[in-house]
């Protein structure tokens, strides 16, 4: 027997699924453990085995792949412990990170505190000004070399830098995505002047290789993101491989990537590994997607630190993210893209006093520790958990399988401090404004992602995962406009799930400016070769680095997209293109038309303006390997009602403040079968997440023993 093994680290809770050849899934949760995520991640590994019956030892020897999806590196940003670096650049652009671009200083942040006009202050930058070197060169958009280097100027500034204790350096230089000879001249210089084989020797990063593609700010910030976290993720992910391996793991260790697929560590960036767990969700997602026919879907994770939403359309996971942000750095990955908002179930509640007194929720999280009050760990603020738990809808004696005790005490306790008392409401009307404030917050912001995107929500299927995902799940979806909400089996451990899953695949993008139809001759592009050439540099990238992982080229399977917009426009649309090449005009004109009825679908067919002129700004090749896919075999419904097994005993709830407490059915998920209805209200155990049945809200579990929430119609 073989196992595929996924795990996603989250803010809270770490998670892990193993899927079985024959289909069989294991899963477990094990709480992050942030002073060191190895920790965390061997005790879920060594819960897993345990879980099929095996060793550790004798399992690992059995696992195929193990995908990770790691936040080491936002952990990094966050706590500012990257090593100090020091930056090569153009004279005369030394400031460029510095004084950033239009509202950079508000870059991810949330709503409340970007508004914050009179307090907002730009992040400490990740390298100090007097880190910052320029060399006299210059290269023009064109490639062609106008000021020549000089070696003697770089060895110059190298020097600086190196006494002022630069332990990397990152190098980003004018139009280096168009001609990087300048960057890879440095790189030699500076490793002849310190080679590997000398203690002294530090690392390179090149703006040229990291991020070949235009805007000069985010091209060097992404450049010196990946630098600032490489070094520590190398350390971390070198140390967990040896764990592995003296625990009988003989494979490479593969990362989950932002861009939808997997690679080994050895061929990853570091800057791809960000906000890899949702990504990693939203491909679960589409896969049981295909195997239940559903392919427009709204993918959401609620975990213990934030909530996370993401668009699949067509079947298809491709939505790049148009300013992906990593901490508060502006970047040019060629990421998916995932809205997250700080929403969770460890988000505090608390009441804003500069807005009359209004009860907020979140971004604040109460983590993993000292976590929500009631974990009885330290933590005395008020969480959506502590509120969840002062309703009634979770169980204190079985909180995750009856792994982990509730204090229902302490989350009364400190709604009543710090909510109720001030507000002058009793804690069960607290309780219940903090839940319905989140639920409409995760709603509108779920619209507000679909509509946004020119789609219509209503012809979308939610899917509610996270491990309080199903107990919020009918509190969101009214106001997202769905009248089903799917949760699927794993749904607590989706992330992990969709990493056991994953193929292996990469996205190679560049810069190119090229005119598909000229506005001032209304003319269609002749040079067919000048577009055929950049796909050509891109595919032997993309071939050289598969094959260096083991795959022939006759196994690779490639996907074009591409960035484009009418002429003298900002805003770029992404198109995907039926093949590789363009062979004749017709095939220019079908482009061009395809970015017409892309463009009128999302803005409406008024806006659009072909006379204008199309341009092509980014080339995004996707290549990848197909890994035969798990089988999922569907049950039997049963026509039989719910079975006495699955009936526990009946406990108070609370759905609405007036009428208090009401006497509500309890039923055990793992003693449901498919083919099973259940009427809200209603609760549903299960190991590792709570499902809330709301009134006017019915329950059934399908042929794969996912959950599918339908509203009433009245």
């Amino acid at each position: 027997m073989s196992f595929s093994v996924g795990i996603d680290i989250g803010g809270t809770f770490t998670d892990f699924c193993g899927i079985a050849e024959d289909g069989t899934l294991t899963t477990c949760k094990t709480p992050t453990t942030h002073y060191d995520l190895s920790v965390g991640f061997m005790r879920g590994i060594r819960d897993l085995a345990k879980r099929t019956g095996l060793q550790t030892r004798d399992y690992l020897a059995q696992v195929e792949a193990l995908r990770y999806s790691t936040t080491v590196g936002t952990n990094a940003l966050i706590e500012r412990t990257g090593p100090k670096l020091g930056l090569i650049t153009t004279a005369g652009f030394e400031d460029t990170i510095f004084i950033g671009r239009s509202r950079s200083w508000a870059d991810g942040l949330p709503t409340h505190l970007a508004q914050d006009m009179a307090r907002i202050a730009k992040p400490q930058p990740l390298i100090s000004p007097d880190m910052v070197m320029g060399v006299r060169e210059r290269i023009d958009y064109s490639g062609r070399v106008i000021c020549p280097l000089s070696r003697a100027d770089v060895l110059a500034q190298l020097q600086k830098l190196v006494d002022r204790g630069a332990m990397g350096f990152v190098v980003s230089l004018l139009w280096s995505f168009v001609n990087p000879e300048h960057e890879r001249m440095i790189k030699r210089i500076i490793e002849e002047e310190y080679p590997e084989d000398y203690l002294g020797a530090m690392p390179v990063t090149l703006s040229s290789e990291v991020s070949p593609k235009q805007g000069e700010y985010t091209r060097t910030m992404t450049s010196v993101v990946n630098a600032y976290i490489h070094g520590l993720m190398a350390d971390e992910l070198t140390r967990l491989g040896n764990e592995l391996r003296d625990e009988g793991y003989q494979r490479p260790l593969i990362l989950v990537h932002n861009t939808g697929g997997t690679k080994k560590v050895s061929r990853t960036k570091a800057v791809f590994t960000h906000n890899a767990g949702p990504v990693a969700g939203m491909y679960g997602a589409t896969e049981l997607g295909k195997l239940t026919d559903c392919p427009n879907i709204v993918f959401t994770d609620m975990g213990g630190t934030s909530f996370d939403i993401g668009v699949i359309a067509d079947g298809v996971l491709r939505a790049h993210d148009f300013i992906p942000v990593i901490d508060r750095w502006r970047t040019n990955i060629p990421a998916i893209e995932v809205k997250s908002i700080g929403a969770g179930g460890g988000s505090i509640a608390w009441i804003n006093e500069l807005m009359q007194d209004a009860l907020e929720v979140g971004p604040q999280s109460a983590g993993s520790m000292p976590g929500p009050a009631c974990y009885d760990k330290g933590g005395r603020e008020p969480t959506v958990t502590d509120a969840d738990l002062v309703l009634g809808y979770l169980n204190p004696d079985n909180y995750l399988d009856g792994e982990m005790l509730l204090d229902a005490d302490l989350s009364h306790a400190a709604i009543e401090e710090k909510i109720a008392r001030p507000l002058g409401l009793g804690v069960l009307e607290a309780a219940y404004r903090i839940r319905r404030l989140v639920d409409a917050r995760m709603g509108h912001e779920v619209f507000n992602e679909v509509a946004l995107k020119g789609h219509d929500p209503r012809k979308f299927v939610v899917y509610a995962c996270g491990g309080a995902g199903a107990t919020h799940a009918c509190g969101f979806a009214p106001y997202v406009g769905a009248r089903s909400v799917v949760v699927p089996a794993v749904a607590s451990i989706f992330g992990a799930f969709g990493a056991s899953t994953m193929e292996i695949q990469q996205v190679w993008d560049i810069s190119r400016t090229l005119k598909l139809f000229r506005w001032d001759k209304q003319a269609y592009l002749e040079d067919l070769e000048s577009f055929n050439q950049v796909v050509r540099e891109l595919r032997e990238l993309a071939v050289r680095d598969l094959q260096l992982e083991g795959f022939s080229e006759d196994r690779i399977n490639f996907r074009l997209e591409l960035d484009m917009r009418y002429g003298s426009q900002y805003h770029l649309t992404k198109i995907e293109l039926p093949g590789l090449f363009l062979n004749n005009t017709d095939d220019v004109k079908a482009l061009c038309e395809l970015f017409t009825r892309r463009y009128s679908e999302i803005y409406s067919p008024e806006a659009a303006f072909p006379v204008g002129g199309i341009n092509v700004e980014c080339f995004y090749l996707a290549a990848g390997v197909h890994n035969p896919r798990q089988e999922f075999k569907p049950v039997a419904l049963s026509t039989a009602g719910v079975s006495a097994a699955a009936r526990l005993e009946s406990r108070p709830a609370c759905f609405d403040p007036a009428a208090g407490m009401m006497d509500t059915p309890v039923y055990d998920w793992l003693e449901l079968v498919p083919g099973n209805q259940l009427a809200g209200p209603a609760l549903i155990e299960a190991p590792d997440t709570t499902y809330v049945i709301e009134p006017g809200w019915t329950y059934r579990m399908d042929a794969y023993r996912n959950g599918i929430l339908e509203r009433n119609a009245a």
